[in-house]
């Protein structure tokens, strides 16, 4: 291990720093390739801050979406839009110029920030599943259960578990215990900011930051389709069939489509990073990092995705949003907005 990276340190001829010893290795991509990567990386940033954006303006502004579901859907889109303002901008640059120049303390804040919101954002879609497996399975306990404080309580166990489970592990250098010696002499370099971490940190961080929510959101959605299963049954065999099947018919297609797609999304953009991330120390780090990178910005991705398949699928957000574009948000009285809104308030605005 050691004797490669000194073979690949040899084969260098480009350092970030030049005239500096102990300075990192820098690939210099064509011109031809670096144009197409920052204008491909720079759209996902736009559209994942935008996106988001629309989707906290229209809950926060518009005061009937205030409910304990909407509350969940605001603090993902937080989550989101700060991972795409926050890190994902240094991130695509440091991935093109393969250096960076903010120093040691800012390159600790900005792992410690990505594992907080990729964590949060992973969370806050386990507490959405919760609040919508009582809303499809458990409706008239509904009310009862998923109130304005229990959300609240969710999304302040959230930020805080992420945050801690973020800075902690950083800051204390877990993400190194055990390989300090390789760590230090083989990974750090002036103009580096590498994500490095040991077998039991890159098990232990990938197991609560996406296996753990992962495994809770997959057993909610198979219980809330059995659930369905069984009352569509039920429904065949009840004298009221004929009035109730079509109703209960249309919401448990759209249930299933929309839980499908928000599962199906998740796992397939998420999985492959954090299989890698499991097996990289167990393989002796040989996943080149570069390779790494691109799979958590498809990761990231899932970041852009959330406002459409959390947001741009229901009614309430495509009115709410050609009323923002149309500029009527910023009249000066909100009644026309309301009256406008509540053409489609009802229980279609709050059910997934």
């Amino acid at each position: 291990m050691n004797s490669s990276y000194t073979e690949k340190k040899l084969e260098i001829t480009d350092f970030c720093y030049e005239y500096l010893n102990g300075s990192c290795p820098k690939f210099v991509y064509p011109l031809f390739l670096k144009m197409p990567l920052y204008l491909f990386f720079g759209s996902v940033v736009i559209l994942t801050v935008f996106g988001n954006l629309f989707v906290i303006i229209t809950v926060v502004h518009f005061k009937q979406l205030h409910m304990p579901t909407n509350f969940l859907v605001l603090s993902l889109a937080v989550t989101d839009l700060l991972l795409g303002a926050l890190y994902m901008p240094l991130f695509m640059v440091q991935f093109v110029e393969t250096c960076w120049y903010l120093g040691t303390v800012y390159c600790k804040i900005h792992h410690s920030v990505v594992i907080m919101l990729a964590t949060a954002s992973i969370i806050n879609l386990s507490f959405i599943s919760i609040d919508r497996y009582y809303a499809v399975c458990h409706p008239l306990l509904y009310h009862s259960k998923i109130t304005s404080s229990v959300s609240l309580i969710m999304i302040v166990f959230c930020w805080t578990f992420s945050g801690a489970i973020g800075f902690i592990i950083i800051f204390l250098e877990l993400n190194i215990l055990g390989v300090e010696e390789f760590y230090y002499e083989n990974i750090v370099c002036e103009g580096g900011c590498v994500m490095f971490q040991s077998a039991a940190s890159s098990t232990a961080s990938s197991a609560f930051s996406f296996y753990i929510p992962g495994v809770v959101m997959l057993s909610i959605y198979m219980k809330i389709f059995r659930v369905a299963k069984k009352q569509a049954k039920s429904i065949q065999d009840s004298k009221c069939k004929n009035n109730i099947k079509s109703v209960l018919s249309k919401e448990e297609k759209k249930a299933t489509k929309t839980l499908a797609v928000v599962l199906g999304v998740f796992l397939s953009l998420w999985t492959p990073f954090f299989i890698c991330n499991v097996m990289s120390p167990f393989i002796g780090y040989a996943i080149p990092p570069v390779s790494m990178d691109m799979l958590a910005w498809t990761g990231f991705m899932n970041s852009t995705c959330n406002p459409i398949v959390y947001a741009f699928f229901y009614k309430w957000f495509r009115k709410a949003f050609r009323i923002i574009i149309s500029g009527q948000i910023f009249q000066w009285t909100v009644r026309l907005n309301s009256l406008k809104l509540n053409s489609f308030h009802g229980s279609k605005m709050t059910k997934p």
